[in-house]
């Protein structure tokens, strides 16, 4: 009671000097309340009590508000329960003329916060029983099983406070943590750490290399950069077609580390593979291309109507009733097909067959690498005016409004399997996976069947006319219309996600990949559309067509694309290849760039 009442009474004494100083506070023995919180002032205060010294520095808004020297010293408990307190050995002898002159070990508290900081010096007087009981207390310890000891060590943890929790963890941090990467060849296990960290992405992969030497040569050894590369070309169809292009693929996929480059090539690579990639991105968004032409010159009536393509070759379908095939490097004719005695509407191929539908009402069978009719189905009574086919079935639409279905053993056994009824207009359109058949129309709907059983499911409404383009995939229906609009479906609940508009005319062709729409229509105008910003409601109408493409002179009839160029073809009898790959450098800050021109001439 006599040192409180001292420690009140110096209080008082001290806060009666502040106000001889002039400071903006003062101190009041009753209330004890701070009037104002101006002055950055810190309350330096010295507590002596029989065993222990205390140096504090305690902000006036914490000191001030405590009523006695109990609360005062609840505050300073609570203060050094803080994460901010930190432990410091002191090894100086203190001597104290009131007490003791005997060594004594200090314990300093330092507990900060911003300007004021708490320093607390706890002293233990030594004693001999110490030594021996905590040297008897290892001896017990030793002697137990690792579960006692376990037991044991968290019964004593439960009984200590706050600050010593912090004390034990910042002890035990440093020994749990283990470099496992280091130490695993140590134990003949390099595979183990290079299997591991083969999984990291390249920013995770530089930083690994500049851990320390030993992380950096089992990246090395390991071939890691090869193997991230590896994994991105199976993974992603961007990193392989542009592997192909630009021929490091013949540096992939080596059994012998000794076959291939070091590692250090893979390491400058990847690099130059991201800056493909951004350029390529950006060629897109701002429409740089080269573009190359070919002239069809059909003799008697003019206009592609179809086209598919692949690394070698471009098949087309015109409307002199003739099937093109081109080299898609030289862009030269190879070879035509004549058969039809209609227009060719449709096409499509694969390693073994070409499959065409014409306004003859038939679809024909083809050998794609002789040019021999193999099949004529004659089911159909008006214009095929698509097609698809897939895994042993094919789908047909026509102008006679009906859709068939086929089951394609062989390209000689191809036999109907149901003819699907519904639509009010001719069937424009259609497409299919294993789950659904999906139909569009001149009637203005979109229909959709059960492949496997061939039934009805639903109709997709909202187009204001016909319906002339369609591409299904996943949930995804995207469709084009003679109302100049695009629409996103989701083929599930039959809703409406996102109407494009910017087209002049009748969209006559679309498709889509994961990043983008390409569309094409009667105005003669390509636009490329951002998928991923149509499928989110909150994108602006206006952000999403990225660039239009205006080169074709006539009506644009049908197109493809893939990560690279989009091949298209035109009522005006060409065929274009808009390459956003190689793109000359002069053309890198031109929205158009310079295009050279093939033209075939029909013997």
């Amino acid at each position: 009671g006599r040192q409180a009442r001292g420690g009140r009474g110096a209080a008082s004494r001290y806060g009666a000097r502040l106000r001889d100083r002039g400071q903006d506070y003062r101190v009041d023995d009753k209330s004890e309340k701070e009037t104002s919180f101006e002055s950055p002032f810190i309350l330096d205060w010295w507590i002596w009590s029989s065993e222990t010294k205390f140096q504090c520095s305690v902000p006036r808004s914490l000191w001030l508000g405590c009523s006695n020297l109990v609360e005062s010293m609840c505050a300073l408990r609570c203060l050094q329960s803080m994460p901010s307190v930190r432990c410091l050995q002191n090894t100086s002898v203190m001597e104290d003329q009131n007490e003791d002159e005997s060594p004594k070990k200090n314990t300093l508290w330092q507990i900060s916060n911003g300007t004021s900081s708490v320093i607390v010096s706890r002293k233990r007087p030594s004693e001999g029983n110490y030594e021996k009981e905590k040297d008897l207390c290892i001896k017990y310890f030793d002697q137990w099983s690792e579960s006692d000891q376990v037991e044991f060590v968290e019964h004593l943890i439960s009984r200590m406070c706050h600050y010593q929790h912090g004390h034990i963890n910042s002890y035990l941090k440093p020994m749990l943590q283990r470099d496992f990467i280091t130490a695993l060849p140590e134990q003949g296990l390099d595979h183990i750490a290079e299997n591991i960290l083969s999984y990291l992405d390249a920013r995770s992969l530089c930083a690994a290399e500049l851990v320390c030497k030993e992380w950096q040569r089992v990246i090395s050894e390991g071939m890691l950069w090869k193997k991230l590369i590896e994994r991105m070309v199976r993974t992603d169809p961007l990193w392989k077609g542009l592997s192909e292009r630009r021929g490091w693929d013949q540096y992939l996929f080596k059994n012998r580390p000794t076959d291939g480059p070091p590692n250090s090539f893979y390491r400058s690579l990847y690099p130059k593979i991201i800056q493909d990639i951004e350029t390529i991105e950006s060629n897109w968004r701002c429409g740089r291309h080269n573009l190359q032409r070919i002239q069809c010159r059909s003799e008697n009536s003019k206009g592609v109507y179809c086209l598919q393509y692949d690394d070698e070759k471009i098949i087309s379908g015109l409307r002199d009733n003739s099937i093109k095939i081109w080299d898609k490097t030289s862009l030269e004719c190879l070879k035509i097909l004549t058969g039809h005695t209609g227009s060719v509407l449709c096409l499509q191929y694969d390693e073994r067959v070409i499959v065409t539908g014409s306004s003859d009402s038939t679809v024909r069978v083809w050998d794609v690498n002789t040019g021999e009719v193999l099949n004529t189905l004659i089911h159909h009574n008006e214009a095929v005016l698509h097609l698809r086919f897939c895994n042993g079935l094919m789908v047909t639409c026509s102008k006679d409004r009906s859709i068939a279905v086929w089951d394609m053993a062989s390209p000689t056994d191809i036999t109907l399997r149901r003819v699907l009824v519904g639509h009010r207009a001719a069937v424009n359109v259609v497409d299919f996976d294993d789950k659904y058949i999906v139909s569009a129309s001149g009637d203005r709907t979109i229909k959709v069947w059960s492949t496997s059983t061939c039934e009805f499911v639903r109709t997709l409404n909202g187009h204001k006319r016909g319906i002339a383009c369609l591409q299904y995939r996943d949930r995804l229906v995207v469709s084009g219309s003679s109302d100049n609009t695009i629409r996103l479906w989701d083929i599930e609940c039959g809703a409406c996600l996102r109407v494009l508009e910017g087209h002049e005319e009748l969209v006559r062709c679309i498709r889509f990949d994961n990043k983008r729409i390409v569309s094409g229509a009667y105005d003669g105008k390509i636009k490329v559309w951002d998928l991923q910003a149509a499928l989110d409601p909150r994108a602006p109408a206006s952000t999403l067509c990225l660039r239009t493409l205006v080169e074709h002179s006539g009506r644009v009839f049908r197109l493809q694309f893939d990560e690279f160029q989009i091949i298209s073809s035109s009522h005006d009898d060409t065929i274009l290849i808009w390459d956003f790959l190689n793109v000359p450098p002069s053309a890198q800050n031109e929205t158009r760039s310079p295009s050279r021109t093939y033209t075939y001439i029909s013997r």
